[in-house]
């Protein structure tokens, strides 16, 4: 069947067949040119009306990380203490302000998104969320790798970060060079038949 992808076999590999997620890593840092690399190849992919709510909090060390650590689950602490770089991956609930720019074809939308706060975070939430799939994708593509973490206390990380904005977290990343031993084993994948229907 591989002989029916297009992309590389490398490729292949390099973001789907052997990417894990990371548990551990090394202490080579990041740089800000390779998590800006990161955002230009992962800010293509669709989005309703395109209008791309993902936003991103890159933290580093020091006082912020300790910030951070304070709202992780106590499992994913030590490991989020260690990365070179942690990215905080969330949803602007006011993404509708940039739809006259993003969307000029329609810019009337941004005044009936303003009027329905819960349909516009409803709308945040699910295309920021697809947009996360991609920008985990990009981090590969950028030959680093990614620990995707959900546990952490998402209310007290927004009070923390982003009280007096209108971003809300999603998910938590680490990212860096794999380290030893960052890899659990290969766990099982559903097959065609298990998740597959044809109408």
């Amino acid at each position: 069947m591989s002989d029916l992808i297009t992309l590389h076999p490398e490729a292949q590999a390099q973001l789907f067949t052997d990417a894990r997620t990371a548990n551990a890593f090394t202490d080579e840092p990041v740089t800000d040119e390779q998590l800006r690399a990161i955002f230009e190849l992962a800010k293509y992919p669709p989005t309703a009306a395109n209008t791309q709510p993902l936003r991103v909090l890159f933290i580093r060390d020091g006082e912020p990380r300790e910030r951070l650590l304070t709202h992780m689950a106590e499992g994913n602490r030590a490991k989020t203490a260690a990365a070179p770089v942690v990215a905080v991956l969330a949803a602007d609930t006011d993404f509708h302000e940039f739809i006259p720019r993003v969307f000029p074809i329609r810019p009337e939308m941004r005044d009936g998104l303003a009027e329905n706060p819960l349909a516009r975070e409803q709308m945040a939430r699910f295309n920021a969320t697809l947009q996360i799939g991609y920008w985990l994708l990009a981090v590969r593509a950028a030959g680093l790798a990614a620990g995707p973490m959900g546990g952490f206390d998402a209310d007290g990380l927004d009070k923390e970060f982003f009280a007096d904005s209108s971003w809300r977290s999603l998910l938590v990343v680490n990212l860096g060079k794999p380290g030893p031993d960052a890899w659990f084993p290969r766990l099982p994948r559903l097959d065609y038949d298990d998740v597959v229907r044809h109408a």
